[in-house]
Formats: structure tokens, sequence, C-alpha cells
């Protein structure tokens, strides 16, 4: 496929070889798990990466048609493995033809070609994101009834975009594992990103796998937001030194999120949750309210 432009061949299978080729061998993993769809032998096995998994038929009442929602399981981890491999070739065609060719006019040093870098790729993943988000908030009750974050509870039953955006969250930050090293990220640097890169999984994993992904969706939204404009107004900041009013805008919003956030998660983890119904520990249930869950999902969601 060629997705970068090479002066010269290293040797095969060496580090910069493999960093260099990397967009393409992953995109013929990807092109591999495809072409299992085409026998039957394999399909079943592709299909099991391909598609969400573990969809359920509901009916709410009579007079209502049945209504397809989803669970999560372990052929999951497959699925997420998928879409990792889509988002390293998302990657690579960012970096390639948007970020290479604006890193080319503005001249950058090293420092802030590395910054430019990463906050090109996160900005353009919040954007998505934060769509995405909001679009899924305004089909459901997410946002309108602060009850709902709680009612019900375990929500062991997902719509089919809701399972498909955590799957696609979580595919993304693991992908941001592997980055590291194949955009070369300076060890300096690697600690800092390496951290956050940990928060998202662990936050995100933890709201998709503790049955909480109502709370961890309505928290995502404006969370995204507010790094979505930080990091525009780094890339503004990279162009031209002058632009900083987007940091002064970005602080204002990150404190006000940061209030939503534990607001939110103190009045679902300390008011509403103790007072449902299905109190107690149950993996066959999906159950985990219980005090540590709620004290560590405070303690994660907060961050």
């Amino acid at each position: 496929m060629g997705f970068r432009k090479k002066n010269k061949s290293p040797p095969v299978l060496s580090h910069e070889f493999v960093i260099q080729n990397h967009a393409d061998m992953v995109s013929c993993l990807a092109m591999i798990i495809l072409l299992g769809l085409m026998f039957e032998v394999t399909a079943k096995f592709a299909i099991m990466f391909i598609t969400v998994q573990y969809n359920v038929t509901q009916v709410l009442d009579e007079k209502s048609e049945p209504v397809n929602l989803y669970q999560y399981g372990p052929k999951d981890v497959a699925t997420v493995f998928f879409y990792l491999l889509i988002a390293v070739i998302l990657h690579a065609l960012i970096q390639e033809y948007i970020l290479d060719k604006m890193n080319r006019r503005l001249h950058l040093s090293k420092t802030k070609h590395s910054k430019f870098n990463e906050s090109g790729q996160l900005a353009a993943f919040y954007l998505f994101s934060f769509i995405w988000g909001c679009s899924i908030l305004t089909a459901e009750d997410f946002a309108t009834n602060p009850t709902f974050l709680w009612e019900g509870y375990p929500h062991t039953h997902m719509v089919f975009q809701v399972k498909f955006f955590y799957i696609c969250q979580i595919a993304y930050w693991l992908h941001a594992l592997p980055e590291l090293y194949f955009q070369k990220v300076r060890k300096e640097d690697i600690p800092r990103q390496l951290y956050y890169i940990c928060l998202y999984v662990v936050h995100i994993t933890g709201a998709y796998v503790l049955n909480l992904h109502r709370l961890g969706l309505v928290l995502l939204v404006p969370h995204y937001l507010v790094e979505l404009l930080f990091h525009a107004s780094r890339l503004f900041y990279f162009s031209d030194e002058n632009k900083q009013k987007g940091f002064t805008l970005w602080a204002l919003l990150f404190v006000i999120a940061r209030l939503l956030t534990l607001t939110l998660s103190v009045l679902t983890f300390g008011f509403g949750l103790p007072r449902t119904e299905n109190q107690g520990f149950s993996l066959a249930e999906g159950n985990f309210n219980v005090l540590t869950v709620s004290d560590f999902s405070v303690f994660t969601f907060s961050k």
C-alpha cells in the first residue's frame, strides 16, 4: 500500500523496517481477516473479529416490536483487536497525508514536531469521538434524565451504537501503546503518554465491564470536548505562537468539566447506586454494586 515514502530499504524485520512498514503489515493482517469472510470454513471465525457480538433480542411490551440489544463477553477481545488494526491504519493515513505535509510547511523543531504530531492525532480522534458521543446522547435519555445513570442497574444490555462506541474507544487507546514504538516517541515523553493512555484504558474498560457504560459515556463526551480544545489550541500555537487565547478558554472549560465529572460520579456512586434494589456482587448477573467497586470507580472516573 505504501503509506510512507522510503528512500532506501532497511534490513528485513529490523526495527527500522518494522517502523517504516508497520501500516502496510497491519493492513495485510486486516485484509487476511476480511478475506476469511469469503470461505465457509473461516467465515465463522472472521465474523467474530469484524462484527459486534452477543446480541440479544428483547421485547419491551406486547405492543412494541422486538429490539436488538447487546451484552459484552470474551469474544469482544477479537473485535477490539480487529479495530485496533484499523486504528493503526487510520493513524498512519492521518500522519502521512495531513500531519507530515503540515510539518514540512511549518519547519518545526524536533520537540515541537513530536508534540504537533501527538496533538494532531488526538485532536482528530477527540473530534470524531465527541460528535459520535453527542449523537448517542441525543438518541438516548442519558443526558436529559440523570436518574437514568443508575436506575435499573446493572445495565447489562446496550444498544448497538453504545457497544460499538466502547469497542472502538478501547481499540483506539490500546493501539496508542504500540504507536509509542512505531512513532519513535522520545524517551522523556513516553512516561507522560503512557500514563494518560493507561488511564483511558482503565476508565473506559472499567465502565464497559462493570456495566457503567451510561455514566462512562456521559463523562467522556464533555471530557473529550475539553481535550479537543486543548490540542486544537496547541496546534494553533505551533503554527503561530501569538495564538494563545484557546488555552484560556480551555482552562475555564477544564475546571467546569472536572466539577461535572466529580458531581456526577459522587451522585451516581454515593446517592443513586446505594438506593437501587440490586445490591451486592454477582458476576453471573453483572452486578458490581458494592462499596469497594464504587470507591474504585469514583477514583477512576474523577481522574
